[in-house]
């Protein structure tokens, strides 16, 4: 009775830094990239003699790692003792799992603690899986004299084995253990596992998605619950309070957020001065979780891609320190900058809800200039304003347009600022080449900015035309599309799926 669930990356298009304090809000968008939890008993069936026992046994599988971890779990604290690894252990699996079990004891009454028990009492065995899209294979893929191309990242086996960066000496920007394309892997594990354990253990009842159903169930007590226990583990796993959007994004899909006030993890952060697990979680369930969410995703023929410049990615932390550090010290000066960008950030939002709803109310108009522009670099697009429904449109994209333009101009100065490559010199020109392609509406940094990815809108079928362009510029097009889904119950283990024809047998060691 293997429980399987899936929680997606995100792509914070708009709010990098300023989603960091309340009430500034975040665009980000929930992607197809998605991370797999794979729950099941580890034993067929509980020892007669199991009911004295206070440890249950926990395995936990990484496969693209070649990872196996075991643990002993204490039935009564949701302590967990390490037997035994061939690695480094998961403080996010780890946390996620002690959370929610933890949520389950908080919430069941004593007959279904007794079933919950038994439970318990065969063992965990958990598998965790990321789709490749979360990891950069460029590497291999160059090493191999292969295209940069998305074709032959298509071609790559699902859920391939992850490079390892090699060590360097640490420095301000120093690379993580594992070379990531920064859709936000952690947040999307813990997610999934939370999800997968929740579900397991019968504390919620998530269902799976259908392709065209967006979470739009007015009841969403089970997602609210996943998302409380995601967000707690994450954040204690982390070491500190992060603004939570990466974790709304897994749990709910595509939105606008505005953060939770951190006091509501408090209790969390004292667990380690002794306070039962059990009530620490009760608390945090029942506190005041103040984030906001509305729903959001790209307006119709518009499609949003990801490309990998080749250097390694950054380390958001050591660059939001920095951010901090020049707030403190100049204060005046950054205010005025978070502002400015904040305005931008607005403006490119009000742009998008603008276009979406001239698709719906207008949709002729709206159709036939997104086709139209998508053949055109943006200076020619006024040229398609022959009548007032197409002029709106075209206002509209180039509202979009100078918005992101000014996001962007206020994202380097915060960079130049603080002394960190928010925008990188690098980056920059490649985003200017990128914005001014044909069918490009926009494109930027995501998120913190730095090294790991470029984004970018494209319109109608013009996608194609800007990987290519890509592709001969050494920028890796990765697969990545926006998905407004949230977390989801899978049918089965994504790896059973079969491969069709058209994937080829490339196998990258």
């Amino acid at each position: 009775m293997a429980v399987v669930a899936s929680a997606p990356g995100k792509v914070l298009m708009t709010g990098g830094y300023l989603v960091l304090e309340r009430p500034n809000a975040g665009i980000v968008l929930s992607t197809n990239a998605r991370f797999y939890a794979i729950v099941k008993p580890l034993y067929e069936e509980v020892n007669p003699e199991s009911w004295a026992w206070a440890w249950t046994d926990v395995k936990l599988t990484s496969p693209q790692m070649s990872r196996e971890t075991m643990y002993k779990m204490s039935l009564k604290h949701l302590t967990l003792q390490f037997v035994s690894s061939s690695e480094s252990r998961n403080p996010f699996v780890e946390y996620a799992l002690q959370y929610a079990i933890a949520a389950a004891h908080a919430t069941f009454d004593q007959n279904k603690k007794d079933a919950f028990h038994k439970l318990l009492l065969r063992g965990l065995d958990i598998t965790i899986l990321g789709c490749n899209d979360f990891y950069s294979y460029r590497n291999q893929i160059e090493a191999h004299g292969l295209p940069l191309t998305a074709e032959t990242l298509a071609a790559l086996p699902s859920f391939s084995s992850i490079t390892f960066n090699a060590e360097e000496a640490s420095g301000k920007n120093c690379k993580p253990e594992v070379a990531k394309t920064g859709l936000g892997s952690s947040a999307a594990m813990t997610t999934a596992v939370v999800a997968a354990l929740l579900h397991y253990l019968g504390v919620v009842n998530l269902s799976p998605l259908t392709k065209d159903q967006h979470q739009e169930k007015d009841d969403t007590v089970d997602l609210d619950v996943v998302h409380v226990i995601a967000q707690t583990a994450h954040c204690i796993a982390q070491g500190k309070v992060g603004s939570g959007f990466d974790v709304s994004s897994a749990v709910y899909g595509s939105q606008r957020y505005v953060r939770f006030s951190p006091e509501v993890l408090s209790s969390a952060q004292d667990a380690a001065k002794g306070m039962p697990l059990e009530e620490v979680i009760a608390d945090v369930l029942k506190g005041k979780w103040d984030h906001e969410r509305a729903k959001f995703s790209l307006p119709p023929l518009m499609s949003l891609l990801l490309g990998e410049p080749g250097a390694g990615g950054s380390s958001t932390p050591s660059m939001v320190g920095a951010v901090k550090k020049w707030q403190k010290s100049d204060p005046e000066k950054s205010l005025d900058t978070w502002r400015k960008l904040s305005e931008a950030n607005s403006a490119l939002e009000m742009q998008f809800n603008m276009l979406s709803k001239l698709a719906e109310e207008h949709w002729d108009a709206y159709t036939v200039v997104i086709n139209s522009c998508s053949t055109l670099r943006s200076e020619k697009w006024r040229e398609q304003t022959d009548e007032p429904r197409k002029a709106e449109v075209v206002k509209g994209l180039l509202g979009a347009r100078d918005a992101m333009l000014g996001i962007r101009r206020y994202m380097r100065q915060m960079g130049e600022a603080a002394g960190i490559p928010i925008e990188p010199e690098s980056q920059t020109q490649l985003l200017d080449v990128t914005m001014n392609m044909e069918g490009v509406l926009l494109a930027g940094v995501p998120g913190a900015g730095g090294f790991d990815a470029i984004f970018a809108v494209t319109l109608a079928d013009s996608s194609s035309n800007a990987t290519k362009a890509w592709s001969s510029l050494n920028v890796l097009a990765l697969l990545v599309r926006e998905d407004p889904h949230g977390v989801s119950l899978e049918g089965d283990d994504p790896r059973t799926k079969e491969i069709t024809s058209a994937v080829s047998a490339i196998q990258i060691e």
